[in-house]
């Protein structure tokens, strides 16, 4: 026997359809962006418990997420998060692997910070929407990392006041959206990269770094 169904019927079942699918993706988001800040919270040595005072996951009001310390959300109502701004509280530990479930971040501050160890090799997959990446004062230290060119909607760097060594990689000037880079007072070697709208000041304090806008660098 054949099911007919009326036209009404029809609407009506792909309008189901549409929300359910809509609340999926929702779902989906929030559950990734709470694990994301959970991860983040127990990488990270917190001294003077800013995070432990603030992000309590136990809260599972609509929005909770984006009325933590340090996290902005794309909308008050939805537990999505835009950018951490985690500047000055004292924390302790390496990279926080962790910011890969936040799947829509655009911005991260750990500035002023006691974070040490390297910047992920495949940080162009932790944060691929990156649009602003802060990890100045602090304790980083190794090479800059080619794969930092991959974040291609980057329009700030700021890694100055570290320990990062080696060169800084020249894949950096084919990012036609960053205006910003800082990298003084690191321990840098070789030409900088062809970014004529960085100034010189923006690589003091590097006494290897030569090149254009610094003095040209010595054939051997």
């Amino acid at each position: 026997m054949k099911m007919v169904l009326g036209s009404r019927t029809v609407c009506v079942l792909i309008v189901n359809f549409w929300f359910l699918l809509s609340c999926s993706v929702m779902t989906y988001g929030t559950v990734t962006d709470i694990f994301c800040l959970k991860s983040i919270k127990d990488s990270l040595e917190d001294p003077y418990g800013y995070l432990k005072s603030s992000w309590d996951f136990n809260n599972i009001t609509e929005g909770f997420i984006c009325r933590f310390t340090g996290v902005e959300c794309w909308n008050s109502r939805e537990n999505r998060v835009i950018n951490l701004k985690l500047s000055n509280m004292g924390l302790k530990g390496q990279f926080p692997r962790g910011i890969q479930n936040c799947s829509g971040l655009t911005g991260l501050d750990l500035s002023m910070n006691k974070l040490s160890g390297k910047i992920p090799a495949d940080i162009d997959v932790l944060l691929p929407y990156g649009v602003t990446l802060d990890l100045s004062s602090n304790n980083f230290s190794g090479k800059i990392p080619k794969s930092v060119a991959n974040c291609t909607y980057l329009n700030s760097l700021r890694l100055d006041r570290n320990r990062f060594s080696g060169q800084i990689p020249g894949e950096l000037s084919e990012l036609g959206r960053l205006k910003t880079l800082t990298v003084t007072n690191n321990l840098l070697i070789g030409p900088v990269p062809k970014l004529p709208q960085v100034p010189a000041e923006s690589y003091a304090n590097n006494s290897g770094l030569c090149g254009s806008p610094l003095p040209p660098c010595q054939r051997n």
